[in-house]
């Protein structure tokens, strides 16, 4: 099990970031959550097995059709077991 703590750099907000987020999530079995940051960003926290979590990272690099990324920052943190499912926060 591996757990990403990710901040997502770019013109990430209303462009369907979040939603895209939790459905490539959900398709991958990861557990966690994703929610916009006050300074433009986005934060989210990714829990699974090492390769789904490294594939929502190399998705969230790119993010949806009308996104830019352009820059993420990865914190690798122990897993917690603590979520049930993934969602998104307000």
């Amino acid at each position: 099990m591996r757990r990403a703590h990710v901040f997502i750099k770019g013109r990430v907000q209303g462009v369907f970031f979040r939603q895209g987020t939790y459905e490539k999530a959900m398709e991958l079995g990861i557990s966690g959550w994703v929610r916009n940051l006050p300074d433009g960003r986005v934060e989210a926290v990714f829990e699974g097995e090492e390769e789904k979590v490294n594939k929502i990272i190399q998705w969230a690099k790119e993010g949806p059709p009308i996104a830019e990324v352009e820059e993420i920052d990865i914190k690798w943190e122990k897993p917690t077991g603590e979520f049930d499912g993934f969602q998104i926060r307000y």
